[in-house]
């Protein structure tokens, strides 16, 4: 099975972007208009974050959301063929903060977020840092399509780790200089394990992992997201959040990034991936305090 959905998706990404372009706006419509995929979801979390918005303004914003979610889709379909010229024309990014970090000796802690297109930026990333590059991902459930996403993601040198078995695959790797890449505005799987902070004035849990992880290394810290420049062309646009973590306190480093995250949300509120249930648990006050 993994063999013909490969042949069928390589097939397709042969197709010129202009024809992709035409069938990402054909899925939008079918997304949005007739199937309304998530459609309570993405709206419900809009009110959450935009209450002084209008509901004209939100479904505005919902509109533009399906339709960037869809060139995400038709894009990676894309990238199963495309060469590495491809990749540098469509995305670009000013990674001296990491090289900077990077002359230090030090391993790096790379956060992103649900920002598209997060695959294209992976991609691009090992064309621009010759360092090892670790990417943290979620394994998906559908073993085809599982290996189908690794293959696509370890195209041109990123090396994937599984957060299901992360301490066991990140074993051969100590002892050497790396960066590692987390998505880290995952919600946790428990809400009572998670750090709470406010995110767009809601008390939010968010995953300890990456928190946890810095200070456990003491990792520098860069914070990173991606404008679209216009349709299929990206930017990427790199903060460093801390140069010493192991200095900060216990989710300190969750604080700052929620912070980032909604700073980067508010400015370009379609280029987040609204369909995910980010507000799925209720604090409760044995959860502890919420600064």
């Amino acid at each position: 099975m993994y063999y013909f959905v490969f042949a069928v998706a390589y097939l397709f990404s042969l197709l010129p972007m202009r024809v992709l372009y035409v069938l990402s706006d054909v899925g939008y419509f079918i997304v949005y208009h007739v199937l309304g995929y998530r459609k309570d979801v993405v709206m419900h979390n809009l009110t959450i974050a935009f209450p002084e918005k209008t509901e004209a303004e939100k479904i505005a914003i919902a509109k533009r959301f399906y339709k960037n979610f869809a060139d995400t889709f038709i894009e990676t379909v894309k990238f199963l063929s495309a060469g590495k010229r491809f990749f540098r024309k469509r995305f670009t990014s000013d990674y001296t903060v990491v090289q900077e970090l990077l002359s230090t000796g030090k391993n790096i802690q790379l956060h992103l977020g649900h920002n598209f297109n997060w695959e294209l930026a992976n991609l691009t990333f090992p064309f621009y840092i010759r360092h090892k590059t670790l990417v943290v991902y979620l394994p998906l459930n559908n073993k085809v399509f599982n290996r189908l996403f690794y293959y696509i993601r370890s195209r041109f040198g990123s090396q994937l780790i599984a957060a299901t078995r992360m301490a066991a695959e990140m074993l051969p790797h100590r002892g050497s200089q790396y960066i590692i890449a987390l998505i880290a505005d995952q919600s946790p799987p428990v809400g009572g394990k998670a750090y709470w902070v406010r995110f767009f004035g809601r008390p939010t849990a968010f995953i300890k992992g990456p928190d946890n992880a810095a200070r456990r290394n003491n990792y520098p810290v860069v914070f990173n997201h991606f404008t679209k420049v216009r349709r299929g062309y990206y930017q990427g646009h790199n903060e460093l959040a801390t140069t010493d973590a192991r200095s900060l306190p216990e989710g300190e480093l969750t604080k700052r990034y929620a912070a980032f995250l909604e700073r980067v949300m508010r400015a370009h509120p379609d280029m987040w991936l609204w369909s995910h249930r980010r507000w799925k648990y209720e604090w409760k006050p044995e959860y502890g305090i919420i600064e």
